[in-house]
C-alpha cells in the first residue's frame, strides 16, 4: 500500500472502489461520500427528499395493486371472444401495472408513467364527465368511472412537481443531432 497512488490506497484499506468526486477536485473518494457530496452540491430543484420518495413509490404500489386486482383476473379469465376496444384496454392496462411496479424500484426514472396517469384521468374528468354531471345526465358506470379517475388525487400528491418542472420543463433537451468535433469530423457524442 505504501508508494501506491492514493486512489489505489483507499480502495485496498476499505475495499470500497474510489470515486473521483467532481465537487472536491477529483479527491478519491469512497462511494457513500461521492454521493452525499454531489446531493448537496446539486441545484436544490433537482435534490428529492426521501419522504417525497417514499410516497412515490406508495403511488406505485396504490395504482399497480390497484390495477393487478381489478384486471390481471380478465385477462387470465375470460370465457368468451372480447370486444375489440375492451380486449385492448385490459392487455394496456396490464402492461402498464408491471410498469408501476418497476416504479417502486425506480420512482424518478418512472415518472413519466404517473404523469401519465394523472393527465389522461384529468383529460376525461374534464371532457367527459363534468359535462355530464353538468348536465344531469351521469348514469352508474359513468359515476363509477369518475370516482375511480377521482383517485388521481393520490398521484397528484405523491408526484414531486418541482423535480417535474426542472427535469422536463425547465432542463434542455436533448440533442438531435451528431456533434461535430474540431476537427470538422462528425462524432457520435
Amino acid at each position: 500500500m505504501v508508494g501506491a497512488p492514493p486512489a489505489q490506497q483507499v480502495e485496498q484499506a476499505s475495499g470500497v472502489s474510489p470515486v473521483m468526486d467532481p465537487v472536491a477536485g477529483a479527491a478519491p473518494t469512497r462511494l457513500k461520500d461521492a454521493d452525499r457530496d454531489r446531493s448537496e452540491h446539486a441545484a436544490p430543484a433537482d435534490q428529492v427528499p426521501l419522504w417525497r420518495l417514499a410516497a412515490l413509490r406508495a403511488g406505485y404500489l396504490f395504482v399497480a395493486v390497484g390495477l393487478a386486482v381489478t384486471r390481471w383476473p380478465l385477462l387470465v379469465n375470460h370465457d368468451q371472444p372480447w370486444p375489440l376496444m375492451d380486449s385492448v384496454v385490459v392487455c394496456m392496462l396490464v402492461a402498464m401495472s408491471i410498469l408501476y411496479f418497476l416504479g417502486i424500484r425506480y420512482p424518478l426514472q418512472m415518472l413519466p408513467m404517473m404523469l401519465f396517469e394523472s393527465i389522461w384521468k384529468l383529460a376525461w374528468l374534464g371532457v367527459v364527465a363534468v359535462p355530464l354531471w353538468a348536465a344531469g345526465r351521469m348514469d352508474a358506470a359513468t359515476w363509477e368511472t369518475a370516482f375511480a379517475c377521482l383517485l388521481v388525487v393520490v398521484v397528484l400528491l405523491a408526484v414531486p412537481w418541482r423535480y417535474v418542472f426542472t427535469h422536463y420543463v425547465t432542463r434542455p433537451g436533448e440533442r438531435w443531432r451528431r456533434v461535430r468535433t474540431h476537427s470538422g469530423r462528425q462524432g457520435s457524442r
